[in-house]
């Protein structure tokens, strides 16, 4: 018997393009963007979110244009407004006028712009580890976008993600490997982020008036010890939007959904359960393992 591939969802048009998504649960919606690195998608990011979170909301988590097992059009030049338009475009397939939304890294820039785009579509804002503020380009997010396939490499990285890089396996290894190297993945991520990679960090940022004129309540999460994006970022987040928290986890790097999987889809469940958190803005907290 053949084994499921749960990567692989269910399939909408958004504007021509073939888009892979996960669509569980009932409730208030919420989007997950996943973040950017080799072999990434809906369901490798956020598995460990999906199943609890589903309980009380409809989880809609597409992979997005470029990346997992939606299509890779043909010379598309990829950037964060082509992303941009492809979430839209998403929204609008599944006729869902207005989401919370959860951005990982990447995800998190795209999830900036959305809300600025279109903040009445907009609920919460989640920002994970996130770009979207300028900051100097890390060796670690260096080694995330300038990938070449080999297994080795694919360890290292893996190491570089998380806080205890003794726990990297090499079956985990293999398989994220095996993702990044499908036909034509390799070569679609190659073409996002090329050298001078400084300039997709500052492609991704939006201005300081910008964000700084979001209304939504939003939370801002981050690992302490993160190696690919500085915990910097999330401070210069907080000090910019006027209704946000921060939560920092010790111990614990880039993949807060995997290291801290419990504590932080807690934390994420009781934001979006939340009515009031006006005055926010000083609110900062931290979870040691």
């Amino acid at each position: 018997m053949r084994e499921t591939n749960q990567e692989i969802g269910r399939s909408v048009d958004v504007c021509g393009v073939a888009t892979n998504y996960h669509d569980l649960g009932g409730g208030p919606p919420v989007l997950l963007i996943h973040g950017s690195g080799p072999g990434v998608s809906a369901w490798a990011n956020w598995r460990t979110v999906l199943p609890r979170l589903s309980e009380r909301h409809r989880v809609l988590a597409p992979d997005v244009v470029g990346f997992g097992y939606t299509a890779r059009p043909a010379h598309l030049a990829y950037s964060p407004q082509v992303w941009l338009d492809h979430l839209l475009g998403f929204l609008d397939a599944l006729d869902v006028p207005k989401v919370s939304v959860v951005g990982n890294s990447f995800g998190g820039a795209l999830a900036l712009r959305l809300a600025d785009v279109a903040p009445e579509r907009v609920d919460r804002l989640v920002l994970m580890g996130s770009v979207g503020v300028p900051f100097e380009l890390t060796p670690g997010l260096d080694a995330v976008w300038g990938f070449e396939p080999s297994l080795e490499a694919m360890r290292d990285l893996l190491r570089v993600f998380t806080f205890d890089g003794s726990a990297v396996r090499d079956d985990l290894a293999r398989l994220r490997l095996d993702a990044a190297t499908r036909p034509g993945v390799h070569e679609a991520f190659a073409s996002m982020f090329p050298e001078p990679r400084q300039d997709g960090v500052d492609a991704l940022a939006l201005a300081d008036d910008v964000i700084a004129a979001l209304p939504h309540e939003t939370l801002i999460v981050h690992g302490r010890d993160d190696r690919v994006i500085p915990l910097a970022t999330s401070l210069r987040l907080l000090d910019l939007i006027d209704r946000a928290q921060l939560h920092v986890f010790a111990r614990c790097g880039h993949w807060v959904q995997i290291e801290q999987a419990a504590r932080f889809t807690a934390l994420l469940e009781d934001f979006l359960a939340e009515k009031d958190l006006s005055g926010s803005r000083d609110r900062v907290s931290a979870t040691a393992r």
